[in-house]
């Protein structure tokens, strides 16, 4: 064993150790990053990785205007939201313009879980419902209740559980016939089960599920109908909102929707823990007068100048562009790719929010789950980071940040081609 690698295996024993085994790590080499910049991610040994996965990192890692505005505002105040300060409401005017001006509340947390947990609570207030709509390999959040809530975990759901899991909407051309009625299907079974709905709540890309993205419209007849029903629509724009699908800010907007709330966290800070959640006014008059949040850290001046830095940046950029040009560059490199090789059963995304299903025996055949796995490996190898989604596992997950340009395209779709061929080889060995 290397030196390198001794190192490595101290510093993993050393991680298990203090932090204990719940967490884990991506790939079967973990990888250790010491320094970030645009696109690229640096290792101990100074080895560059074409970061294609983090959209954390949306505008690029450590881009200058974000770092200097996280610094400046550090040096100067940082408290909270129960004392008066202008940055918070400089920051919620800039993002409430990119919403329809029907959405015009905003109320900040720290992550993605939060702001999910925060509709919830805003949805079984206003509707006087406890039933809950998610696709059956969501991933919405991390507290106890988001965790009933993203079967993507690999829990159950518990006995008893208003939650009713659906399954993704796929990406035939009667996706959003089929979805709308496996809602329909649900909230008959909520009805017969005494059990009034509160939301439908979606990822508006379908992340965890494998990413479907089209047709764009697809989603209408399921709000339709859960609103039909009393529901509210939470539109969870964590992983597709900020620009990433290449059509305007947030997802929802590809399907001509204006949801009742809409969750957002991950891409909002570059890096820094920054998540909110906006509303329709009406909604939030009714959650005030019947209870109240706080939270301490949500909304503080410095999170506040670091998503006003990450807004500047995406229209000095011109990023949501770079998203719709490069993705579809992407999108269509990645589909020549899938004619030289069998195991690509399907490509499908928008923007910059790219799924590649893997597939033994073509498009009907049965889910390439551990050649997934391997191929995410392989390009770790390669120096590409990845990931992979769906319900099998079996989706590669490309989601990298914002300033991700053609000639990053052509180094990733190099590799993986080179990856796929060495699997073969592999297979017949």
């Amino acid at each position: 064993m290397s030196a390198a690698d001794e190192a490595t295996q101290d510093l993993i024993a050393r991680r298990n150790r203090l932090l204990g085994p719940a967490y884990r790590l991506f790939y079967e080499q973990p990888a250790q990053f010491v320094r970030g910049e645009g696109v690229w991610l640096y290792d101990t040994a100074g080895h560059r990785y074409l970061d294609a996965y983090n959209n954390v990192a949306s505008v690029g890692h450590c881009h200058p205007h974000v770092v200097q505005a996280i610094a400046r505002q550090a040096a100067v105040l940082n408290t909270h939201t129960r004392y008066l300060h202008e940055t918070v409401l400089d920051f919620a005017e800039r993002l409430l313009a990119t919403f329809p001006h029907q959405v015009s509340h905003v109320m900040f947390t720290c992550t993605g879980s939060e702001a999910n947990d925060l509709a919830l609570r805003v949805a079984r207030t206003c509707t006087g419902g406890t039933g809950f709509i998610v696709t059956a390999n969501a991933y919405h959040g991390v507290t106890s209740a988001l965790t009933e809530l993203s079967p993507s975990l690999g829990l159950a759901l518990p006995q008893g559980s208003h939650a009713r899991l659906i399954p993704a909407p796929g990406s035939g051309k009667n996706a959003a016939e089929i979805f709308a009625g496996h809602v329909s299907a649900a909230l008959e079974d909520m009805k017969q089960s005494g059990i009034r709905p509160a939301a439908l709540l979606v990822d508006t890309i379908f992340s965890s599920d494998g990413v479907f993205a089209d047709p764009p419209g697809f989603l209408r007849p399921a709000v339709e109908a859960a609103r039909a029903a009393g529901a509210l629509f939470i539109a969870d724009e964590v992983q597709p909102g900020f620009g990433r699908c290449g059509e305007g800010m947030w997802g929802f907007a590809r399907h001509g929707l204006i949801p009742d709330l809409v969750t957002m966290g991950k891409p909002m800070g570059n890096g820094h823990p920054v998540a909110g959640m906006a509303a329709r006014p009406e909604l939030l008059a009714e959650f005030g007068r019947r209870s109240r949040y706080f939270n301490t850290f949500g909304g503080n001046p410095v999170s506040a100048a670091a998503g006003i830095a990450v807004l500047d940046v995406i229209a000095a950029e011109g990023l949501v562009a770079n998203a719709r040009d490069t993705g579809a560059y992407l999108i269509k490199r990645l589909t020549e790719l899938q004619a030289r090789h069998a195991l690509i059963a399907e490509v499908r995304g928008a923007g910059l929010f790219v799924g590649v299903e893997l597939q033994r025996g073509g498009p009907s055949g049965t889910p390439a789950t551990a050649e997934a796995t391997r191929i995410v490996n392989l390009l770790r190898e390669r120096r590409v980071l990845i990931s992979s989604a769906g319900r099998h596992g079996n989706v590669l997950k490309i989601r990298p940040p914002l300033v991700f340009g053609p000639e990053h395209a052509d180094v990733l779709v190099q590799r993986l081609d080179e990856a796929l061929a060495e699997l073969v080889v592999m297979s017949e060995q």
